[in-house]
């Protein structure tokens, strides 16, 4: 995060029927654990799906295709004691190897070599509160599309 500068992020929920893929973090001032869609920064010069399709190379080292693009949430947040600014594109798509639809949790990696947990969960963990995603907007959006897929069902 860098500081008085709003970043661009591309995000994917891999949704597979009522549940979705996060990565977990934790706010040591918060004390509080918090889900997050994996995706990452999107670079200069590069679009969104370029820069999803790159992430998940780089974070999961797996490939995705199908990709579905659902909205734009910008996200005004405060993690560990800084305010952080963030313009988040945020798509849905397949996994080539299927493997990862059966895994409930599993590990990924971050730029700097950092390891963090990823886990499929349900959506409803989400919406009853029993756990914190973000960003704010997300759970919304994702409600906004489920139900636009319903209806041309």
């Amino acid at each position: 995060m860098k500081k008085g500068r709003i970043r661009p992020l591309v995000i994917c929920i891999f949704q597979k029927d009522d549940t979705i893929l996060v990565a977990e973090g934790y706010d040591p001032v918060k004390v509080e654990y918090f889900y997050r869609p994996i995706g990452g920064g999107i670079e200069y010069g590069e679009k969104s799906d370029e820069a999803l399709i790159r992430e998940i190379q780089e974070e999961i080292e797996t490939d995705i295709f199908e990709l579905q693009y659902l909205g734009t949430v910008e996200n005004i947040f405060t993690f560990n004691g800084e305010v952080g600014h963030e313009i988040v594109q945020v798509y849905n798509a397949a996994f080539v190897d299927t493997s990862f639809y059966t895994k409930e949790v599993f590990e990924g990696k971050e730029d700097d070599g950092s390891i963090f947990k990823i886990r499929r969960l349900p959506i409803s963990k989400f919406q009853s509160g029993e756990l914190r995603l973000v960003p704010e907007d997300l759970l919304d959006l994702i409600k906004q599309n489920n139900r636009m897929i319903k209806s041309h069902n």
